[in-house]
């Protein structure tokens, strides 16, 4: 008996980095086609692109160039796969699994006059991924804010890529907020020595943000108050320092971190509310990704999660927050490494990934959005794949309508040379199938996206918080009920 449409899961393939190179090029097009033409034969919906605001106005403010992209999104329709956007507000280059350089536009640095406009760290080092949300609202870009320079940048796509909107061939946008497209502050960059497992450092030392929290600290009574100096350095651990060990559980612990979580909170909120705009009433779905921080969750003081800004402890559930912001605009929640399990991972990390993607995927559906995933690594073997399948239907198969639960949607990361060896396309087309749920490819699987809504009512930050009373997560099951092989051991 096959199982009910409603049960399959779309499945679409992440596209190598630099598809369209720093020169703004389709690279290798004919070689694209025929690894697209065998992801269309496996039986994928879609591809999912970054759109690299570092390429398309590199060469100066509003001088978009959208050829090379145009190009490949006619490549993949002709082919009948759909298209996940990522708007890429980010540089490209020293997050895991980064393969391109892709810097910012690099007018973007000169405007800004100073390299203040980028996230710093207690000991002054600067990082140029993403722009501070200490500048979002600083008209230091030729008069514009890094706010209105996203927003023109997608009325640009918007306008340059209206016939495939209009075809309902974009099936969703996700809006990059911050480094590698995840709400998140870039607390461990590999360009600044981070390894894994290390706690990361927070990063808002700019003058924008010192000043910003200034300010807060004397609203809240205390002047004196100042931005962490005890919170240890990129690869310490928990215990290592101070603030990990004593100060978080403070009145001062607890009001930093809320202040620096918040931050990204109100960013969220202002970009998709933006984006809603520029993109209402088209047939598309705006997304949002939220990272994976999964070491140092079994510690008591989350330490790795905090300095990310996911304020998110035993007692405070830091992800409710965020899925509440994305309900106001209709967003979908990707979440990240759902293809890992706890026994893969070192002990002395603390590494809980397990039981972090059942909170988010939890916190999402309780707030009643469409929440989606993507594999943190590059992975090609059947125990990922069992494992993405459960997390994508973790109550199993309904034979008789819906699902429990069950992902919107899953990016397999990443279309590369490895995936196309015929026994890992093998393997991946039974993956691939299994998300169908037994079904064939199916182009109206999705069901009906219907025009996007305006943004709802905007809320005050105590309502947003309320979401922080954290709630046992919804039942996983142990296993998927349909694994792609019989796991050993």
């Amino acid at each position: 008996m096959a199982a009910p449409v409603a049960n399959y899961v779309p499945v679409y393939v992440m596209l190598p980095l630099g598809v369209v190179n720093y020169d703004n090029v389709l690279e290798n097009g004919d070689e694209q086609r025929e690894k697209l033409e065998k992801l269309k034969r496996a039986g994928a919906d879609g591809v999912m692109v970054d759109v690299w605001w570092g390429i398309v106005e590199k060469k100066g403010p509003k001088k978009y160039e959208w050829g090379a992209y145009l190009h490949l999104f006619e490549l993949v329709v002709e082919l009948g796969l759909k298209i996940q956007t990522i708007m890429s507000f980010h540089e490209c280059g020293g997050n895991v699994g980064d393969v391109v350089n892709i810097p910012l536009p690099p007018w973007v640095a000169e405007e800004g006059g100073n390299d203040d406009v980028f996230y710093t760290n207690s000991r002054g080092a600067r990082n140029r991924e993403y722009l501070s949300v200490g500048v979002d609202h600083e008209r230091l870009f030729r008069g514009r804010t890094p706010l209105e320079m996203y927003k023109d940048f997608m009325i640009s796509f918007r306008n340059a890529a209206k016939k495939f909107l209009i075809a309902g061939q974009i099936s969703d946008i996700e809006v990059g907020l911050g480094p590698a497209g995840e709400l998140r502050f870039p607390s461990y960059p590999q360009t600044q020595g981070w390894v894994f497992p290390g706690i990361g450092e927070f990063q808002c030392y700019d003058k924008y943000l010192v000043t910003q929290f200034a300010k807060a600290a004397k609203k809240h009574g205390q002047p004196k108050w100042q931005l962490p100096q005890n919170a240890g350095e990129y690869n310490d651990k928990p215990s290592d320092t101070g603030f990990f060990t004593t100060d978080y559980k403070t009145e001062y612990g607890d009001f930093f971190l809320t202040w620096y979580s918040n931050l990204l909170l109100y960013h969220a909120d202002q970009i998709l509310e933006d984006a809603t705009k520029v993109f209402h009433g088209l047939k598309v779905k705006l997304a949002a990704k939220v990272s994976g921080i999964h070491w140092w969750y079994g510690g008591s003081s989350h330490a790795a999660e905090l300095t990310a800004g996911y304020y998110n402890l035993d007692g405070r559930d830091g992800y409710g927050p965020i899925a509440r912001v994305l309900k106001r605009h209709n967003a979908i929640l990707n979440f990240t490494c759902i293809e890992m399990r706890n026994r893969e991972q070192p002990q002395d990390a603390m590494s809980a990934p397990e039981q972090l993607v059942q909170q988010v995927l939890s916190a999402g559906w309780r707030e009643e959005i469409e929440v989606a995933g993507e594999n943190a690594l590059n992975r090609y073997d059947l125990y990922a794949y069992n494992q993405m399948l459960k997390n994508a239907r973790p109550n199993g198969v309904n034979m008789n309508g819906l699902p429990k639960h069950r992902l919107a949607a899953l990016t397999y990361l990443r279309l590369t040379e490895e995936l196309m060896l015929e026994s890992n396309l093998a393997l991946f087309s039974i993956f691939v199938k299994n998300m169908h749920a037994g079904l064939d490819y199916n182009a109206d699987a999705q069901g009906l996206v219907g025009p996007l809504g305006p943004s709802k009512p905007r809320m005050k930050i105590e309502d947003i918080l309320g979401a922080t009373t954290p709630a046992d997560p919804y039942p996983f099951d142990e296993k998927t009920d349909m694994p792609v092989g019989e796991e050993e051991g």
